[in-house]
């Protein structure tokens, strides 16, 4: 059984290490004299006892080790407390410099979200009017129908006119010009409506492109506010190693930027091709309502000018009307006054031929060109020449009375033309005319 060596446990002051002193010199340790012991105490020693020399060695070089080894671990301490003052003071300032930038990053994207949803605001104002503009445009181009129905109507109505009063008028020209402005209105009311329904499809493309964007940064928004309200104390902090790492796929703070400031210009060249088409429209709708109107007004001017035309005409007709037949009755009075003398002058005629054919029958010497004789012949030959004449003069009545029947007749026949014609022009066209739509509704209202 061995021999054991004792000694004491070294005094080490906790306070003086905690304040950072140097560590107290150990005192000079009695020797005590060891007992005897046995069992787990005596393991690596050996059972031969030591000599004094290497007793004292060994004690020594215990002591040594372990005055070396309090030295370390009080050079470790201060390196230790030194470490953790400056990585909490680094970690701190880190985490301040990242609380900060996310706060920039907040207000970063809360700027250009602003932006989003003021432009995407703006799309959808254009929008909407732009629908309405159409709504006006299409409302237009079913209203042209009405003067175009007229004015081809009129055109068909006065094709009925009879042939002598069937002209081409000024009236005709002024419809026919009417006809073709309403027709090149509605293809522009159409090319026009087109730009808008085109117009429109860009303002969605561009505030949907608008939308997505401003979806994203507000749920970047959102994710980012929750980081910065994280601290050392949330609850609901957990590590991931794998977050550290570098992401693919991801963009710059410079194509960030770009890629709104490109969908915001677009948006506004959208917003400024809307305001642009709004003039147009607008301007588009005024000048075709006033063309409208003003050509509707040079065709009714022509229409009154035409009627007052045929109603004078026509009272010429019935005022000459009115003079033949007079004639025509002075006429027939004659012809009845030149048989009536015509039928005078046969008893004077028979009593002269009688009278001279009773002479003829005078016995020899008798029979002589005598006075008498002279005078019955120049009085027979006189109501012969008077008859002659008489009966020129009849036949010339007749023919006159015939010529003033067919002026009457074709008088009668053009006055019928004329109440005709002033039917179509002022009971057909001109009251058909009345149902022109307004300018109101011509203006898409």
């Amino acid at each position: 059984m061995s021999s054991a060596l004792l000694v004491s446990r070294p005094h080490f002051d906790s306070r003086a290490a905690a304040q950072g002193l140097p560590p107290e010199k150990t005192p000079h340790l009695e020797l005590q004299i060891p007992q005897p012991s046995s069992g787990s105490a005596t393991v690596g020693y050996r059972s031969a006892k030591y000599t004094p020399a290497e007793w004292h060695s060994n004690c020594f070089s215990i002591l040594r080790q372990a005055d070396t080894h309090r030295d370390t671990a009080w050079d470790i301490q201060q390196d230790s407390k030194t470490l953790c003052q400056d990585t909490e003071a680094a970690t701190a300032q880190t985490q301040a410099v990242g609380t900060r930038l996310l706060g920039q990053r907040l207000q970063d994207i809360h700027f250009w979200k602003s932006e989003l949803q003021r432009h995407i605001d703006q799309l959808r104002a254009d929008t909407e009017s732009l629908l309405a503009l159409k709504a006006r445009l299409e409302k237009t181009l079913d209203t042209t129908e009405t003067p175009y129905a007229i004015a081809t109507d009129n055109v068909n109505c006065r094709r009925r006119r009879p042939a002598p009063d069937l002209v081409r008028d000024i009236v005709e020209e002024e419809l026919l010009k009417e006809v073709d402005l309403i027709r090149s209105i509605q293809a522009l009311l159409k090319t026009t409506t087109a730009q808008v329904v085109s117009q429109i499809r860009n303002n969605r493309d561009a505030k949907q492109m608008l939308e997505l964007d401003w979806s994203d940064k507000y749920q970047a928004y959102n994710l980012d506010d929750i980081c910065g309200r994280y601290n050392n104390m949330s609850p609901d902090t957990r590590r991931h190693p794998s977050s550290a790492t570098q992401q693919e796929q991801v963009c710059n703070p410079i194509s960030w930027t770009n890629f709104t400031r490109d969908n915001l210009s677009k948006a506004l060249q959208e917003e400024k091709a809307s305001e642009t088409l709004r003039e147009l429209v607008e301007r588009v709708l005024n000048e075709t309502t006033d063309d409208l109107r003003v050509q509707c007004s040079v065709v009714n001017q022509a229409f009154s000018h035409r009627c007052e035309e045929l109603i004078e005409a026509k009272t010429q007709l019935e005022m000459k009307q009115a003079e033949v037949l007079e004639q025509i009755g002075i006429q027939e009075k004659n012809i009845v006054a030149l048989q009536l003398a015509i039928q005078n002058k046969e008893a004077p005629l028979r009593v002269a031929q009688s009278r001279l054919y009773v002479r003829t029958f005078r016995p020899n010497m008798e029979l002589c060109r005598d006075e008498p004789q002279l005078s019955l012949e120049g009085e027979v030959g006189q109501i012969n020449a008077t008859l002659t004449s008489l009966h020129q003069q009849l036949s010339q009545a007749r023919d006159i009375l015939s010529r003033l029947e067919e002026s009457r007749m074709a008088l009668e026949k053009d006055i019928r033309f004329k109440n005709h014609s002033l039917f179509i022009e002022r009971d057909k066209c001109m009251v058909h005319r009345r149902k022109y739509p307004s300018i109101t509704a011509l203006s898409g209202y």
